[in-house]
């Protein structure tokens, strides 16, 4: 896990270099639609740990918290650029149009960044966590709503 977090961090330092190439590195739809559904369950599966904790199935446990609240700070800001036009092909899960709504889209990765931020440090105590966990959940649930199809 530590070094995970190493990676994460010197990511999101040179997020703006990774930003600049990550879309330009996908040969192939499939090659974006596989990196940005990564991103989503690293983020899901530490959201779902910060739930469980929230909602008082696993015990409340301030280090883990944080570090679950790190690694979705950082990913966050991973499956933006693996939207390229004509991605909604194949095993792509994407409803709606968000190259053409694009201010719906934008907006919503906007309100998923400042409220991954706040994490880290609202869920040193338990009423942070179960406060800020609803907040971001609301954002991603948002966006679902949006612009996730289920199949």
């Amino acid at each position: 896990m530590k070094r995970f977090a190493l990676i994460a961090a010197t990511m999101a330092v040179s997020g703006s270099l990774f930003s600049a190439t990550a879309s330009a590195q996908f040969a192939k739809a499939d090659d974006a639609i596989k990196y940005r559904q990564s991103a989503f369950t690293l983020m899901t599966t530490h959201m779902g740990r910060l739930g469980a904790m929230a909602r008082g199935d696993v015990p409340f446990d301030a280090a883990a918290a944080q570090s679950s609240a790190r690694v979705i700070a950082v990913v966050s800001a991973l499956p933006w650029d693996a939207f390229p036009p004509g991605s909604n092909t194949g095993a792509a899960k994407i409803k709606g149009d968000p190259w053409k709504d694009a201010a719906t889209f934008s907006k919503l990765q906007a309100d998923l960044k400042a409220q991954t931020e706040k994490l880290p440090a609202a869920v040193a105590t338990l009423d942070g966590l179960k406060g800020q966990v609803g907040a971001t959940s609301r954002v991603c649930r948002d966006c679902h709503e949006n612009f996730r199809q289920v199949r």
